[in-house]
């Protein structure tokens, strides 16, 4: 969440008590780095399904956490979590079937002939892994990242995640591209536009000596702000990666696990199949499990040269936890709720889009949405502060969402694939009356 819409000290007249006396606890025990979200912080004690509880009992609907991707607390992934736990909880220097019955399953969902897979705990363990692989995979080490992408929180993808912030220094093997904005570009040919950055960065780094490694892209730019469409656009910036001898990592964190509503990842849309795929987040319903998938050809050199150890990548628990979610998002047939349910919900946003002008662009696809807020639909100018005024007033009625964007003036609607079409009403009519409020006094 931008720094925008987050908790400010000094403004904390507006906290409770209670909620103060936490903060302050928290400020002394974890220190200066860690950050709230929104004005007035969410005390939250308890989760079910698309709902968040605080301390009173109140109620309130999560239409950001893509963490939580089958719901909060779903009782078939505490069951599995449960029981596995009271069984065996080990590493994979040990043989033991449950960490092979999940890699089957889950490499089952990839159109990657043979792939191989390497679990980790967090989706920054994973692009980690994915960078040393595609390093010694190529002999490259030039990276290519979007200018304001997210990607992970280790020494060297911190590196390659601009949107960490402005005190974040870039690794000197890094090279940034526009985001591929269909908003801001009027219609220009997104994908030729996007493989001509591609092109333009790689062609810099051959300049200095470095010799590419990889393009990484978050699949659906997540952190940019939501670019979606047209489906397809990223197949020439693929094609121009691999012709100067790098791989594509797709960076499946947040888009993948059906969000995007048309399949189970978001690279799907764009009938490309990447060398790397990287995941985490909705991977294990918040449990911390995440994972590489990837071409065993890209591997090869990797396996005969270092050896990969993770202590708790791939224990039988985490594994019991992936197996249960790939179970639930089939038997209650998620990935087409997230198609159905996203289709219903940007109908609506682009109703208030027809009613409010503060709304320039409605995007996305399956319950991955993003709105983009402008003070002026001719000029396009952000509007973050209204964004900020927006996102704080939904949560003061109790719905909870995200902004994102270099200007934090998008909204990154995410919410549990188990969202129902009564549940985006809920959160349209939020959107309406805090909408209503803000623009009477902009």
């Amino acid at each position: 969440m931008s720094m925008i819409n987050a908790y400010d000290p000094a403004k904390a007249s507006d906290v409770a008590a209670r909620e103060q006396e936490i903060i302050v606890r928290r400020q002394r025990l974890l220190g200066p780095a860690y950050r709230l979200f929104y004005a007035n912080p969410v005390h939250v004690v308890r989760g079910e399904g698309v709902w968040l509880y605080d301390p009173d009992g109140q109620a309130y609907l999560d239409v950001y956490n893509n963490v939580a991707s089958v719901g909060h607390c779903h009782p078939h992934v505490v069951a599995a979590l449960s029981k596995q736990a009271s069984i065996l909880n080990t590493h994979t220097r040990y043989l033991h079937d449950m960490v092979l019955d999940y890699a089957e399953k889950l490499l089952g969902y990839f159109p990657i002939e043979n792939p191989q897979v390497m679990f980790t705990c967090t989706g920054s363990e994973a692009n980690d892994l994915a960078l040393r692989v595609a390093k010694t995979h190529t002999g490259g080490t030039g990276v290519i990242i979007t200018d304001f992408a997210y990607h992970g929180v280790t020494s060297i993808i911190a590196e390659m995640s601009p949107s960490l912030g402005a005190g974040m220094r870039l690794g000197d093997h890094v090279r940034t591209v526009p985001a591929p904005d269909h908003y801001q570009t009027n219609g220009q040919d997104l994908g030729a536009t996007f493989a001509q950055h591609v092109r333009a960065a790689i062609e810099d780094m051959r300049s200095h000596g470095i010799r590419p490694a990889a393009l990484i892209v978050d699949t659906i730019f997540s952190s940019d702000g939501v670019f979606s469409d047209p489906a397809g656009f990223l197949k020439p910036a693929v094609e121009e990666i691999r012709k100067a001898g790098g791989i594509f990592i797709a960076d499946e964190v947040q888009p993948g696990f059906g969000r995007t509503g048309e399949a189970m990842w978001g690279f799907q849309r764009h009938g490309i199949v990447p060398d790397i795929v990287t995941l985490g987040k909705p991977m294990g319903n918040g449990h911390p499990v995440a994972g590489m998938v990837a071409k065993p050809e890209v591997l090869d050199e990797f396996g005969k040269r270092a050896r990969y150890f993770n202590t708790f990548g791939g224990n039988p628990v985490s594994s019991a936890v992936g197996i249960a979610v790939l179970e639930v998002i089939e038997r209650e047939g998620l990935v087409e709720n997230a198609r159905s349910v996203g289709i219903y919900l940007r109908q609506g946003l682009q109703d208030l889009a027809n009613r409010y002008q503060i709304i320039g662009d409605v995007r996305g696809a399956g319950l991955f949405i993003g709105v983009e807020l402008v003070r002026d639909r001719a000029t396009k100018e952000p509007a973050p502060q209204e964004t900020a005024a927006l996102v704080n007033g939904l949560r003061e009625r109790r719905v909870l969402i995200s902004a994102t964007g270099r200007a934090a003036n998008g909204l990154k609607i995410r919410p549990p694939l188990v969202f129902s079409k009564t549940n985006a009403d809920h959160f349209l009519s939020a959107m309406d009356e805090t909408l209503a409020g803000i623009v009477s006094r902009v």
